[in-house]
């Protein structure tokens, strides 16, 4: 599979979402909380089999840097410390198309494990 390249990559730190833009016009935007439980990390999808790890709390979390990876990926900065994995441009394509798919079944796996998008205790922030 072979992905355009993003021609605009903009964090909207208000709306906690991340618009990437493409030569052809089109523009998508996907919620930080989005690509943060399905970061491409093996801390968060294991390392093949059923290792996944399921995130939760994760609705408030938000970017606190984004930085290129040569010229076929992103390295996403969240402000919750989680920093490893790299955002392929196929990768993105396909968090882009699959949204739906991916985040209904998020949903279902949190409830069925009886957890919550919501933070689990106070958010502590160093200013």
């Amino acid at each position: 599979m072979s992905a355009p390249t993003p021609t605009l990559v903009h964090y909207h730190r208000k709306a906690r979402e991340l618009e990437i833009g493409y030569a052809d016009g089109s523009r998508h935007r996907l919620s930080v909380e989005y690509l943060r439980v399905f970061s491409p990390s093996a801390e968060v999808r294991g390392h093949g089999g059923d290792t996944a790890t399921l995130q939760v709390g994760k609705k408030d979390v938000g970017l606190a840097d984004i930085t290129q990876a040569g010229r076929y990926a992103l390295k996403l900065h969240f402000d919750d410390g989680h920093d490893s994995g790299l955002y392929s441009w196929d990768y993105l394509d396909w968090l882009i198309r699959e949204r739906e798919a991916n985040w209904t079944d998020y949903l279902q796996r949190l409830d069925e494990a009886g957890a919550s998008r919501e933070p689990l205790g106070i958010e502590i922030r160093q200013l």
